[in-house]
């Protein structure tokens, strides 16, 4: 016969508090033979033990789980706690573990306070409200558990970690929060963190370097890098982020913690994920990715071109450089000229690197002016192997510039920042020392003005300062 503790639980130091709280300092409580425990108010496991572990026992808590960071709390294998409350509640275990957890909220939804993870080892059920976890906390679900009852209106928003002891080889495994791997070799502890629902850009959606474009809000991570190895991502339309046309979805990967719009790589061909909301794409064996993300065709996430320049050599020359930080199924760039920055030709071509994960740098030199230009712009047209293409932004490098319309420098001499004005909009300008190595670069905004920051311990000397053909002298203290 089940019996219930809530008068029992006043006993051995236990405390009632007002509301039907229940508040333990020092006590063992201990429930056993599928002994059911019911407040509707707050469980304080404060300093005390709370023993769930003999049998399948059940606790219902009708506001806010506490445990002490002193507490202990033993949870077994079959007990389980039903978050069952009106209003909003708050689950803080200090890092505890729970067996079984059903949230059950009616209004409110359930929250895990900042820097306190929880674990579940069972079963995580959903069946009414939110739970919600914050960028400093984390809801575990440890090796074998299982989640169930998500849906757009009732999920786990914030963190939400999963471990497998061993991923096979050659085999799906599923994980809880949406993530499938196949890897070519056999995978041991890995925990995949899935952050979803944040609405916060490089923390659960990626962006391109504009801001322009983002993802679904869903970036899975995994413990480790994954290499060679087919990935299936799941999410919910709540999460869709504004993307409107999930005809052409794609999978997007990157190695390390997202940032504005740089290291994304799309490591799929575009699929039609309006009804399924999951697409697939593979990690090649030449790279190594542990964030994954969604998003369209026409939002692409990556921007793996980190420095992009064109500046003049004499007047008759315009020299193009460029560096990349990651490379995927690259197949080569082809430098584009433009005389009004609108219609754009073919110059030259560059073959790319492949699949890469390190930086690569190329150049090529435009030798061939159009007669009489006092302007050009340039742009990269790179192309995968599959055939989908991405711009760069443009350049320009401007010619015949007389001596009086030399831009102003100041402060001049300098120590660690200077103010380059009166250059063409979008204009590069570039500080070199007495052997030709460039030591700093910035770009002018649209008002023709370029703040350079120069690195931390510069020898003090002179200087060149220059962009497209106009160059100054800059003594640096």
């Amino acid at each position: 016969m089940k019996h219930s503790l809530l008068l029992a639980l006043l006993l051995g130091g236990a405390r009632a508090a007002l509301a039907q709280d229940l508040t333990n300092n020092g006590a063992t409580l201990t429930l056993t033979g599928g002994a059911i425990l019911s407040t509707r108010g707050t469980l304080n496991n404060a300093s005390g033990t709370l023993d769930l572990s003999s049998g399948a026992n059940q606790l219902y808590v009708g506001d806010n789980l506490l445990n002490g960071s002193g507490a202990t709390l033993t949870p077994g294998t079959a007990s389980t706690v039903t978050l069952n409350g009106t209003a909003a509640q708050q689950l803080d275990l200090k890092g505890a573990g729970l067996a079984n957890l059903t949230v059950n909220n009616t209004s409110g939804g359930v929250a895990l306070p900042a820097s306190s993870n929880a674990d579940v080892a069972g079963a995580l059920t959903l069946t009414s409200g939110m739970l919600t976890t914050d960028a400093s906390s984390t809801l575990r679900l440890l090796n074998g558990a299982t989640l169930t009852g998500e849906t757009s209106t009732r999920y786990v928003a914030g963190n939400l970690a999963a471990a497998k002891a061993s991923v096979p080889a050659g085999a799906v495994t599923a994980f809880p929060n949406g993530l499938a791997i196949t890897p070519a070799a056999a995978l041991t502890n890995l925990t995949v963190t899935r952050t979803a629902g944040l609405n916060t850009a490089q923390l659960s959606y990626g962006t391109n370097a504009a801001g322009t474009n983002a993802g679904i809000d869903q970036i899975w991570r995994t413990s480790a890098p994954l290499t060679d190895a087919a990935v299936q991502l799941t999410w919910l339309a709540a999460n869709d982020n504004g993307l409107s046309n999930l005809s052409n979805s794609q999978v997007w990967a990157r190695t390390a913690a997202p940032v504005a719009g740089s290291g994304w790589a799309r490591i799929s061909a575009s699929q039609n994920a309006a009804a399924t909301r999951s697409v697939t794409g593979t990690v090649p064996a030449t790279a190594g990715f542990s964030f994954f993300t969604v998003s369209i065709a026409a939002e692409p996430l990556p921007v793996t071109l980190v420095d992009f320049t064109a500046l003049a050599e004499g007047p008759a020359a315009v020299r193009l450089r460029w560096a990349t930080a990651s490379e995927l199924n690259n197949a080569g760039f082809t430098v584009e000229r433009s005389l009004d920055g609108r219609a754009f030709a073919a110059i030259g071509k560059m073959a790319g690197a492949g699949t890469s994960t390190t930086a690569h740098t190329y150049a090529l030199l435009d030798g061939q002016l159009p007669a009489g230009a006092k302007q050009l712009y340039y742009r990269l047209r790179q192309e995968d192997t599959d055939g989908v293409v991405t711009y760069s932004p443009v350049r320009s490098v401007a010619f015949e510039v007389s001596p009086n319309t030399l831009f102003s420098l100041y402060p001049n001499p300098a120590r660690s920042k200077l103010t380059a004005d009166g250059l063409l909009t979008g204009a590069a300008v570039e500080v070199f020392d007495a052997v030709g190595r460039r030591v700093a670069i910035a770009t002018a905004d649209a008002a023709g003005v370029a703040q350079l920051v120069l690195p931390t311990g510069l020898a003090t000397g002179v200087y060149v300062v220059r962009s497209g053909a106009q160059a100054q002298r800059l003594v640096v203290e």
